[in-house]
């Protein structure tokens, strides 16, 4: 029923360039997660736990490079706080997310886990914490871990080059993804639309990753400047581009769960109810505390940076069901039906 479908490059290129496939594709691609999930969307807790990261990814806000970062580390209390407002607002996926820091050793991040697997056992924890080695995916997953989030924003050796220091592997960061699938959790892949250097031919690369990955979750947002980053420079990605992928991978990935992200409403006002009409399913609103949300700051403007989570719940609420679907309090695990 909802197996992958592949389509040629040239087809791709068609949807990928022409704005006027855009409505067109938004309603194939609603029609299909209509025939597999409804109209539910699927919240996830997003608790942003550090804003430390060892990399120096020169789109990131948060790169070890950028000296003029707020720093800060929640400590376990703090994250079991978080888990615990976000369960009385009905979330049932915790997303812990972080920089990649050398100071969450493989047992803190397993002791948090397990610590939330104990207390709400009905809810799915998904970490996004970076590159690991196998053993730590291991361990996180034997703790309780259900789900891992890890973007390759590029599959392209020549556009990673133009993004990333020397040191950085395009091919660890695949190999990453391939072990996290044979461990057994359910992975999240995905990129940056319009990516400094970015081409349609790229773009394509990507999709040709995922359908080798086969991911079960796909996270994909407009590129968003940071005024801190070498490219401070570079134009903000493209809403529309960006909504005719999130129905190019909706109807490629008919089973996939598809976020209409936070960058996306940061880019548009609407952004992410019109991801929900062009295909997605997901919202990923933040459980973080206030005082830190606007010091992880991946992009400039980052939205819902001062609101308390009860009031971003009850904004979602209303939002979502204006735009024709309905929040539901569930785990929200991937369908698979072949």
């Amino acid at each position: 029923m909802n197996q992958i479908h592949t389509y040629t490059d040239q087809q791709l290129k068609i949807w990928i360039e022409d704005q006027s496939q855009a409505e067109s594709l938004a309603v194939r691609a609603d029609e299909i997660r209509r025939s597999i999930y409804g109209t539910d969307v699927y919240l996830r807790g997003l608790i942003e736990f550090t804003n430390y990261c060892k990399n120096n990814c020169y789109y990131c806000g948060i790169r070890c490079g950028n000296s003029q970062v707020d720093r800060y580390r929640l400590s376990r209390d703090q994250i079991m706080d978080c888990c615990e407002e976000g369960y009385r607002l009905g979330y049932r996926t915790i997303v812990l997310q972080g920089g990649e820091d050398p100071y969450y050793k493989d047992e803190n991040i397993c002791r948090i886990v397990s610590d939330i697997k104990k207390r709400y056992p009905d809810c799915a924890v998904t970490l996004s914490i970076g590159e690991k080695s196998r053993a730590s995916y291991q361990a996180y997953f034997d703790a309780g871990a259900d789900r891992f989030l890890l973007r390759e924003e590029t599959s392209n050796e020549g556009h990673y080059r133009k993004l990333h220091p020397e040191g950085m592997s395009m091919t660890r960061r695949q190999e990453c993804l391939f072990a996290l699938k044979e461990i057994g959790f359910q992975v999240g892949a995905g990129f940056m639309v319009d990516s400094p250097y970015q081409t349609t031919e790229d773009i394509i690369a990507d999709l040709r990753f995922l359908e080798k990955l086969q991911p079960d979750m796909i996270g994909i947002g407009p590129y968003v400047t940071h005024s801190d980053t070498p490219f401070a420079a570079y134009p903000s990605g493209s809403v529309d581009k960006t909504l005719r992928l999130i129905s190019i991978l909706r109807i490629m990935f008919p089973y996939v769960l598809l976020p209409a992200t936070t960058a996306l409403g940061t880019m548009d006002p609407l952004g992410r109810e019109k991801g929900l009409k062009a295909g997605a399913n997901v919202i990923m609103p933040n459980l973080s505390p206030t005082d830190v949300r606007k010091k992880y700051s991946l992009y400039d403007n980052k939205i819902c940076t001062g609101e308390e989570s009860a009031q971003c719940r009850d904004c979602l609420e209303l939002r979502v069901k204006n735009a024709g679907y309905r929040i539901v309090t569930s785990r929200g695990d991937v369908k698979r039906v072949y």
